[in-house]
């Protein structure tokens, strides 16, 4: 008898899951971000908000030549991504 596994519908879309495979690594502005993942303004603020909703994601703001947000996995963020990440590797076994 197979057993259920379940995977977190917030990462289970391909743009969120590239998207916190970079967050994961560390963090990112909106337009690295952007640029890595090859989507729109309008795109990556979806994915972003979806993340956030999900209490996924943390963001600060700071000054260098312009002030700009940075994002990355908030700890609950990454706890999920790997519970995520593993239960991929699982199905692929």
């Amino acid at each position: 008898m197979a057993r259920k596994l379940d995977l977190d519908v917030v990462f289970h879309q391909p743009v969120r899951t590239r998207l916190a495979i970079v967050l994961r690594r560390g963090e990112h502005g909106f337009s690295a971000l952007k640029l890595e993942l090859g989507v729109t303004d309008g795109n990556l603020d979806a994915h972003l908000r979806k993340l956030s909703a999900a209490g996924y994601l943390s963001s600060r703001m700071v000054t260098d030549t312009r002030p700009h947000t940075l994002y990355r996995l908030s700890q609950s963020g990454k706890t999920a991504f790997d519970r995520y990440r593993r239960t991929l590797l699982k199905l692929l076994q």
